[in-house]
Protein backbone atom coordinates (compact mmCIF):
# COMPACT_ATOMS: atom_id res chain seq x y z
CA UNK A 1 0.00 0.00 0.00
CA UNK A 2 1.45 3.24 -1.17
CA UNK A 3 1.47 6.21 1.28
CA UNK A 4 -0.94 9.24 0.54
CA UNK A 5 1.12 11.99 0.09
CA UNK A 6 -0.10 15.58 0.97
CA UNK A 7 0.58 18.57 -1.31
CA UNK A 8 1.34 22.40 -0.37
CA UNK A 9 -0.41 25.05 -2.30
CA UNK A 10 2.21 24.89 -4.77
CA UNK A 11 2.24 21.46 -5.61
CA UNK A 12 0.84 22.43 -8.87
CA UNK A 13 3.33 25.30 -9.39
CA UNK A 14 6.39 22.84 -9.19
CA UNK A 15 5.47 20.64 -11.52
CA UNK A 16 5.28 23.40 -13.92
CA UNK A 17 8.53 24.30 -12.89
CA UNK A 18 9.49 20.99 -13.81
CA UNK A 19 10.76 20.18 -10.03
CA UNK A 20 12.06 16.59 -9.12
CA UNK A 21 9.39 15.74 -6.56
CA UNK A 22 10.18 13.45 -3.49
CA UNK A 23 8.38 12.24 -0.40
CA UNK A 24 9.05 14.48 2.81
CA UNK A 25 7.31 14.13 6.54
CA UNK A 26 4.00 13.30 4.60
CA UNK A 27 4.41 15.48 1.82
CA UNK A 28 5.02 15.19 -1.85
CA UNK A 29 8.19 18.25 -2.19
CA UNK A 30 10.11 19.66 -4.97
CA UNK A 31 14.03 18.33 -3.88
CA UNK A 32 15.51 20.52 -6.75
CA UNK A 33 14.42 21.77 -10.29
CA UNK A 34 16.04 21.60 -13.28
CA UNK A 35 19.01 23.86 -12.87
CA UNK A 36 20.23 21.31 -10.06
CA UNK A 37 20.67 21.53 -6.37
CA UNK A 38 24.74 22.64 -6.68
CA UNK A 39 23.18 26.35 -9.25
CA UNK A 40 20.44 26.92 -6.66
CA UNK A 41 22.84 26.34 -3.39
CA UNK A 42 24.64 28.70 -5.06
CA UNK A 43 22.32 31.20 -6.41
CA UNK A 44 20.95 31.50 -3.02
CA UNK A 45 24.33 32.39 -1.78
CA UNK A 46 24.62 34.98 -4.33
CA UNK A 47 21.13 36.53 -5.17
CA UNK A 48 18.13 35.13 -3.75
CA UNK A 49 16.61 31.68 -3.78
CA UNK A 50 12.53 30.84 -3.43
CA UNK A 51 11.75 27.98 -1.20
CA UNK A 52 8.13 26.16 -0.52
CA UNK A 53 8.07 25.62 3.32
CA UNK A 54 4.08 25.18 3.53
CA UNK A 55 4.69 21.40 4.92
CA UNK A 56 6.11 23.24 8.58
CA UNK A 57 3.11 23.84 10.59
CA UNK A 58 2.09 26.93 11.82
CA UNK A 59 0.15 27.76 15.27
CA UNK A 60 -1.33 30.44 16.95
CA UNK A 61 -1.93 30.86 21.18
CA UNK A 62 -4.02 32.68 22.05
CA UNK A 63 -4.76 33.78 25.72
CA UNK A 64 -3.51 36.20 28.82
CA UNK A 65 -1.59 33.13 30.10
CA UNK A 66 -0.32 31.67 26.72
CA UNK A 67 3.67 33.13 26.97
CA UNK A 68 3.47 31.64 31.17
CA UNK A 69 1.97 28.44 29.87
CA UNK A 70 4.65 28.07 27.01
CA UNK A 71 7.48 28.49 29.55
CA UNK A 72 6.02 25.05 31.24
CA UNK A 73 7.37 23.34 27.90
CA UNK A 74 10.64 25.43 26.79
CA UNK A 75 13.56 26.66 28.27
CA UNK A 76 13.23 29.78 26.87
CA UNK A 77 12.31 33.55 28.07
CA UNK A 78 8.74 33.89 26.09
CA UNK A 79 7.35 36.25 28.51
CA UNK A 80 9.49 38.73 28.19
CA UNK A 81 9.43 38.40 24.24
CA UNK A 82 8.66 41.94 23.13
CA UNK A 83 5.60 42.59 20.51
CA UNK A 84 7.47 41.96 16.92
CA UNK A 85 10.24 39.64 18.02
CA UNK A 86 10.94 36.53 17.39
CA UNK A 87 12.84 33.79 19.09
CA UNK A 88 14.34 30.38 18.39
CA UNK A 89 13.03 27.40 21.03
CA UNK A 90 12.71 23.78 21.77
CA UNK A 91 10.11 21.46 23.47
CA UNK A 92 12.13 19.28 26.02
CA UNK A 93 11.23 15.86 27.57
CA UNK A 94 11.41 14.70 31.27
CA UNK A 95 15.29 13.52 30.60
CA UNK A 96 15.95 16.95 28.73
CA UNK A 97 15.69 15.47 25.46
CA UNK A 98 14.43 17.58 22.30
CA UNK A 99 11.13 16.91 21.01
CA UNK A 100 11.24 19.38 18.86
CA UNK A 101 12.77 23.02 17.38
CA UNK A 102 10.67 25.64 16.69
CA UNK A 103 9.94 29.44 16.55
CA UNK A 104 7.70 31.86 18.33
CA UNK A 105 7.12 35.07 17.37
CA UNK A 106 4.87 37.17 19.57
CA UNK A 107 2.25 39.24 17.66
CA UNK A 108 -0.13 42.06 19.24
CA UNK A 109 -2.80 39.63 20.57
CA UNK A 110 -1.74 36.22 20.32
CA UNK A 111 1.99 33.89 19.98
CA UNK A 112 2.52 32.82 16.56
CA UNK A 113 5.00 29.32 16.08
CA UNK A 114 6.06 27.66 13.61
CA UNK A 115 7.05 23.66 14.47
CA UNK A 116 8.67 20.90 11.91
CA UNK A 117 6.80 19.35 9.69
CA UNK A 118 7.12 15.91 10.37
CA UNK A 119 6.26 16.77 14.48
CA UNK A 120 3.79 19.02 13.90
CA UNK A 121 0.59 16.73 14.71
CA UNK A 122 2.40 15.47 17.96
CA UNK A 123 3.61 19.10 18.64
CA UNK A 124 -0.21 20.19 18.49
CA UNK A 125 -0.96 17.33 20.91
CA UNK A 126 2.06 18.06 23.39
CA UNK A 127 0.50 21.57 23.75
CA UNK A 128 -2.73 20.91 23.63
CA UNK A 129 -2.89 18.29 26.17
CA UNK A 130 -0.02 20.36 28.30
CA UNK A 131 -1.70 24.04 28.08
CA UNK A 132 -4.82 23.56 26.03
CA UNK A 133 -6.89 24.50 29.34
CA UNK A 134 -4.73 27.40 29.63
CA UNK A 135 -4.72 29.37 25.82
CA UNK A 136 -6.53 28.58 23.01
CA UNK A 137 -4.29 25.92 20.72
CA UNK A 138 -5.10 27.06 17.19
CA UNK A 139 -3.11 25.28 14.17
CA UNK A 140 -3.25 27.34 10.65
CA UNK A 141 -3.86 24.78 8.43
CA UNK A 142 -4.78 27.58 5.96
CA UNK A 143 -1.50 28.96 5.78
CA UNK A 144 1.71 28.48 3.38
CA UNK A 145 4.99 29.25 3.98
CA UNK A 146 7.38 30.37 1.24
CA UNK A 147 11.30 31.45 2.40
CA UNK A 148 13.13 34.07 0.45
CA UNK A 149 16.28 33.30 1.42
CA UNK A 150 20.04 35.03 0.25
CA UNK A 151 21.92 38.35 0.09
CA UNK A 152 19.48 39.65 -2.61
CA UNK A 153 16.50 38.85 -0.80
CA UNK A 154 15.88 42.05 0.79
CA UNK A 155 16.14 43.94 -2.52
CA UNK A 156 13.77 41.96 -4.30
CA UNK A 157 11.08 41.61 -1.77
CA UNK A 158 11.48 45.67 -1.35
CA UNK A 159 10.31 45.56 -5.10
CA UNK A 160 6.71 44.42 -3.81
CA UNK A 161 6.78 46.38 -0.34
CA UNK A 162 9.72 48.97 0.61
CA UNK A 163 7.89 48.58 3.97
CA UNK A 164 9.51 45.05 4.92
CA UNK A 165 13.10 46.44 4.86
CA UNK A 166 12.77 48.52 8.04
CA UNK A 167 12.67 44.03 9.53
CA UNK A 168 15.48 43.46 11.41
CA UNK A 169 16.95 39.62 12.01
CA UNK A 170 14.16 37.70 14.41
CA UNK A 171 11.48 40.40 13.76
CA UNK A 172 8.43 40.44 12.21
CA UNK A 173 5.31 42.13 11.05
CA UNK A 174 2.00 42.12 8.62
CA UNK A 175 3.24 43.63 5.76
CA UNK A 176 0.86 43.25 1.75
CA UNK A 177 2.83 41.65 -0.71
CA UNK A 178 1.21 41.50 -4.56
CA UNK A 179 -2.00 42.10 -2.96
CA UNK A 180 -1.87 39.60 -0.28
CA UNK A 181 -1.73 40.16 3.69
CA UNK A 182 1.55 38.52 4.92
CA UNK A 183 2.74 37.92 8.12
CA UNK A 184 6.76 37.95 7.28
CA UNK A 185 9.82 37.14 9.70
CA UNK A 186 13.54 38.07 8.50
CA UNK A 187 14.89 34.82 9.47
CA UNK A 188 15.39 31.39 7.83
CA UNK A 189 17.32 28.09 7.25
CA UNK A 190 20.34 29.17 4.92
CA UNK A 191 22.80 31.11 7.62
CA UNK A 192 21.89 34.11 4.95
CA UNK A 193 19.50 37.68 5.22
CA UNK A 194 16.21 36.61 4.54
CA UNK A 195 12.28 36.05 5.05
CA UNK A 196 10.00 33.59 6.32
CA UNK A 197 6.17 34.79 4.79
CA UNK A 198 3.39 33.02 6.28
CA UNK A 199 0.28 33.71 3.58
CA UNK A 200 -3.32 32.19 3.03
CA UNK A 201 -2.73 29.30 1.29
CA UNK A 202 -5.66 30.73 -1.45
CA UNK A 203 -2.79 33.69 -2.55
CA UNK A 204 -0.10 31.23 -2.22
CA UNK A 205 0.65 30.86 -5.71
CA UNK A 206 -0.21 34.23 -6.79
CA UNK A 207 2.86 35.51 -4.26
CA UNK A 208 5.11 32.83 -5.59
CA UNK A 209 4.74 33.84 -9.43
CA UNK A 210 4.93 37.31 -8.31
CA UNK A 211 8.63 36.73 -6.71
CA UNK A 212 9.68 34.21 -9.01
CA UNK A 213 8.93 37.27 -11.02
CA UNK A 214 11.65 39.18 -10.30
CA UNK A 215 15.08 39.59 -11.42
CA UNK A 216 17.39 38.34 -8.34
CA UNK A 217 14.95 35.48 -7.05
CA UNK A 218 14.59 31.76 -8.67
CA UNK A 219 13.09 28.71 -6.90
CA UNK A 220 15.21 26.17 -4.73
CA UNK A 221 14.07 22.60 -3.18
CA UNK A 222 14.75 20.64 -0.17
CA UNK A 223 18.53 19.68 -1.67
CA UNK A 224 19.97 22.90 -1.52
CA UNK A 225 18.10 23.84 1.92
CA UNK A 226 19.49 21.04 3.62
CA UNK A 227 23.16 21.89 2.05
CA UNK A 228 22.45 24.88 3.00
CA UNK A 229 20.95 24.79 6.49
CA UNK A 230 24.86 22.30 6.94
CA UNK A 231 27.35 25.00 5.70
CA UNK A 232 25.43 27.46 8.17
CA UNK A 233 26.08 24.85 11.41
CA UNK A 234 22.33 24.75 11.72
CA UNK A 235 20.41 21.69 13.10
CA UNK A 236 17.75 19.51 11.11
CA UNK A 237 15.49 17.93 13.70
CA UNK A 238 15.27 14.15 13.85
CA UNK A 239 18.83 13.88 12.53
CA UNK A 240 21.54 16.20 14.45
CA UNK A 241 19.05 16.66 17.31
CA UNK A 242 15.74 14.10 18.70
CA UNK A 243 14.27 13.11 21.80
CA UNK A 244 17.68 11.42 22.85
CA UNK A 245 19.88 14.62 22.38
CA UNK A 246 19.71 17.42 25.16
CA UNK A 247 20.60 20.85 24.21
CA UNK A 248 23.60 21.31 25.97
CA UNK A 249 24.87 18.27 24.10
CA UNK A 250 23.49 20.15 20.79
CA UNK A 251 25.69 23.21 21.65
CA UNK A 252 22.37 24.73 21.87
CA UNK A 253 23.23 26.33 25.21
CA UNK A 254 22.98 29.95 23.87
CA UNK A 255 19.16 29.48 23.42
CA UNK A 256 18.22 29.27 27.25
CA UNK A 257 18.00 32.55 28.47
CA UNK A 258 19.63 33.63 31.90
CA UNK A 259 15.97 34.26 33.55
CA UNK A 260 15.32 30.15 32.55
CA UNK A 261 18.75 29.28 34.27
CA UNK A 262 19.60 28.44 38.06
CA UNK A 263 19.31 31.84 39.71
CA UNK A 264 17.43 33.18 37.05
CA UNK A 265 14.24 34.94 38.01
CA UNK A 266 12.02 32.45 36.29
CA UNK A 267 14.19 29.09 36.50
CA UNK A 268 13.16 25.39 35.76
CA UNK A 269 9.46 24.91 35.50
CA UNK A 270 9.99 22.82 32.09
CA UNK A 271 10.28 19.25 31.32
CA UNK A 272 13.72 18.03 31.70
CA UNK A 273 15.21 20.82 34.11
CA UNK A 274 17.25 18.45 36.51
CA UNK A 275 18.89 16.85 33.52
CA UNK A 276 20.09 20.17 31.98
CA UNK A 277 20.53 22.31 34.87
CA UNK A 278 23.23 19.52 35.23
CA UNK A 279 24.83 19.73 32.00
CA UNK A 280 24.89 23.21 32.47
CA UNK A 281 26.95 23.26 35.38
CA UNK A 282 29.22 20.03 34.68
CA UNK A 283 29.26 19.61 31.45
CA UNK A 284 27.83 17.03 28.79
CA UNK A 285 29.82 13.98 27.90
CA UNK A 286 29.26 14.32 24.51
CA UNK A 287 28.76 17.17 22.05
CA UNK A 288 27.61 18.20 18.41
CA UNK A 289 30.87 19.33 16.52
CA UNK A 290 31.50 20.10 12.72
CA UNK A 291 34.07 18.25 11.03
CA UNK A 292 36.17 18.79 7.58
CA UNK A 293 37.41 16.06 5.79
CA UNK A 294 41.35 16.41 4.62
CA UNK A 295 40.35 14.39 1.41
CA UNK A 296 37.54 14.87 -0.74
CA UNK A 297 35.04 12.14 0.01
CA UNK A 298 32.16 13.18 1.06
CA UNK A 299 30.78 11.31 4.72
CA UNK A 300 27.31 11.05 5.04
CA UNK A 301 24.85 10.62 7.98
CA UNK A 302 25.74 7.36 10.03
CA UNK A 303 29.14 6.58 9.53
CA UNK A 304 31.06 5.96 12.61
CA UNK A 305 34.01 8.41 14.10
CA UNK A 306 36.88 6.61 15.10
CA UNK A 307 40.44 7.46 16.62
CA UNK A 308 43.40 6.33 15.23
CA UNK A 309 43.13 2.96 16.80
CA UNK A 310 39.75 1.96 15.80
CA UNK A 311 37.98 3.20 18.74
CA UNK A 312 34.80 4.69 18.09
CA UNK A 313 34.11 8.15 19.38
CA UNK A 314 31.15 9.00 17.73
CA UNK A 315 28.84 8.88 14.74
CA UNK A 316 28.23 11.47 11.97
CA UNK A 317 24.49 12.97 11.50
CA UNK A 318 24.79 15.12 8.53
CA UNK A 319 27.16 15.23 5.96
CA UNK A 320 28.11 16.59 2.48
CA UNK A 321 30.34 17.76 0.36
CA UNK A 322 30.14 21.49 0.86
CA UNK A 323 29.58 23.55 -2.60
CA UNK A 324 31.13 26.74 -0.84
CA UNK A 325 33.63 25.73 1.55
CA UNK A 326 34.49 22.64 -1.22
CA UNK A 327 35.65 20.19 1.32
CA UNK A 328 33.83 17.56 2.88
CA UNK A 329 31.92 19.27 5.99
CA UNK A 330 29.83 16.99 8.40
CA UNK A 331 28.40 17.40 12.03
CA UNK A 332 28.67 14.95 14.39
CA UNK A 333 28.28 13.93 18.40
CA UNK A 334 31.65 13.18 19.97
CA UNK A 335 33.29 12.58 22.65
CA UNK A 336 33.63 15.88 24.62
CA UNK A 337 37.38 15.04 25.45
CA UNK A 338 37.66 14.71 21.36
CA UNK A 339 35.68 17.48 20.70
CA UNK A 340 38.68 19.66 20.41
CA UNK A 341 39.02 22.46 17.92
CA UNK A 342 41.45 20.78 14.94
CA UNK A 343 41.46 17.61 16.81
CA UNK A 344 42.26 14.82 13.94
CA UNK A 345 39.59 12.42 13.74
CA UNK A 346 38.34 9.47 10.74
CA UNK A 347 35.33 8.98 9.84
CA UNK A 348 34.73 5.01 8.64
CA UNK A 349 33.36 5.37 4.97
CA UNK A 350 32.83 2.04 2.70
CA UNK A 351 35.17 -0.04 5.24
CA UNK A 352 37.77 3.19 4.65
CA UNK A 353 38.89 5.70 7.33
CA UNK A 354 38.58 9.24 5.84
CA UNK A 355 40.85 11.52 8.12
CA UNK A 356 38.64 14.68 9.41
CA UNK A 357 39.68 17.47 11.42
CA UNK A 358 37.26 19.16 14.70
CA UNK A 359 36.25 22.42 13.02
CA UNK A 360 33.99 25.38 14.77
CA UNK A 361 30.95 25.71 12.91
CA UNK A 362 29.37 27.65 11.24
CA UNK A 363 31.28 26.34 7.93
CA UNK A 364 29.93 29.46 5.91
CA UNK A 365 30.10 33.00 7.98
CA UNK A 366 26.24 33.86 8.83
CA UNK A 367 24.94 36.73 7.11
CA UNK A 368 21.92 38.12 8.90
CA UNK A 369 20.95 41.74 8.91
CA UNK A 370 20.84 42.80 12.30
CA UNK A 371 20.50 46.46 11.46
Amino acid sequence: MTETLCRTPLHALHLELGAKMVPFAGYDMPVSYPNGILKEHRHCRESAALFDVSHMGQLRLVGDDAAKALETLVPMDVVDLAVGKQRYAFFTNSSGGILDDLMITRREDHLFLIVNAACKDADTRHLLTNIGHRCTVQPLPDRALLALQGPQAAKALAKLNPNVNALTFMTGATFTLAGAECFITRSGYTGEDGYEISVHSAQAEMLARALLALREVKPAGLGARDTLRLEAGLCLYGHDINETTTPIEAGLTWAIQKVRRAGGARHGGYPGTSAIDSQLASGPSTKRIGLVGLERVPVREGAPIVDAHGRKLGRVTSGTLSPTVNEPIAMAYLAANHALPHHEVYAEVRGKRQPMRVSTMPFTPHRYFRG
